[in-house]
């Protein structure tokens, strides 16, 4: 499905003033693409959180396509930088919706630090899957803060799912475990499991990490059919740290990109992608329970331009 364009363009807002703005000022002052005006973007680019490395990939396959199309005029810049953006996620399939479950339970587990948005992230991909006439449990195994568990009983609630919680203080991976053998036994379509926001900095309760996800299996062998990791958009190129320690330890099958409407900073998105190799699958531009939907590269590009 996807974000109405419209309302894709005003969530980006910040991001698109960064980028376009300035970008708009350099064509003003160049009449042809040379190497001033590349000069410029490769500024611009930067200035926008988007790192050293994917710039210069940007910009180098810019003057391919500046070469290879033989265009001189200053304004074709902008089609031509959209192209070059959006091939960066040249990698990401988009052949399945995120929304099309199969098989039953499909277990997706949610990792990230505290504060990225990630238990409200899980209750908006609930509700989603929920008005999609789905059956869905919920996992509440961030057993490390009572907080987190009474803030998923809330949401749990409110969407109308099933959740499974332990205590606080207890096995994380068990909360886990019995949701996955809950949903088998229900007949659930899908299991949100929420893991402890903890410092990616902190090794041993990573490691619990990667013990929740080993324990999964022994309930269901090929699950976790997904691992997401939520960080924050506003977190802009910091959030590379945490992409790159999760991803080790997990294997991540995806991203989770929230709060992109309150930062300037999106332009990271490119970076994050680039480095990684991982999709962006969902994102917020919103404190509302339809604020996070799929991401489409071509529609992310088209809206930070428009």
């Amino acid at each position: 499905m996807g974000f109405s364009f419209k309302k894709l363009a005003q969530g980006l807002l910040k991001t698109k003033e960064n980028i376009v703005s300035k970008l708009k000022t350099a064509v003003g002052l160049h009449k042809k693409i040379d190497a001033a005006l590349l000069d410029e973007i490769e500024e611009i680019l930067i200035s926008a959180d988007i790192s050293v490395e994917t710039t210069g990939k940007v910009v180098d396959d810019l003057k391919v396509r500046v070469a290879k199309q033989g265009i001189d005029n200053s304004d074709e810049v902008y089609g031509l930088l959209k192209d070059s953006l959006t091939e960066l996620f040249s990698f990401q399939s988009g052949d399945r919706s995120f929304f099309e479950v199969v098989p039953k339970p499909y277990v997706i587990m949610i990792v990230g630090v505290n504060g990225t948005g990630k238990t409200t992230s899980i209750a908006k991909i609930a509700r989603r899957f929920m008005s999609d006439g789905k059956k869905v449990t919920m996992a509440a195994a961030d057993t490390f803060r009572a907080a987190a568990i009474d803030q998923l009983s809330i949401w749990a609630n409110r969407v109308g799912c099933n959740i499974v919680k332990g205590q606080e203080g207890g096995d994380s991976a068990s909360v886990a475990f019995d949701a996955v053998a809950a949903a088998l036994a229900r007949g659930d379509d899908l299991v949100i499991i929420d893991t402890a926001g903890r410092l990616h900095t902190k090794l041993n309760l990573m490691e619990e990490l990667s013990k929740v996800k080993r324990v999964i299996k022994k309930a269901m062998p090929d699950a976790p059919h997904r691992t997401l990791l939520v960080i924050d958009g506003t977190t802009g190129q910091n959030a590379l740290q945490q992409v790159e320690i999760f991803n080790k330890l997990l294997q991540l099958d995806g991203i989770i990109i929230t709060k992109l409407d309150g930062t300037a900073k999106g332009g990271a998105v490119f970076s994050i992608v680039d480095k990684f190799k991982l999709p962006v699958v969902l994102i917020g531009i919103g404190e509302q329970m339809d604020d996070l939907d799929e991401f489409n590269p071509r529609d992310f590009v088209d809206a930070m331009f428009a």
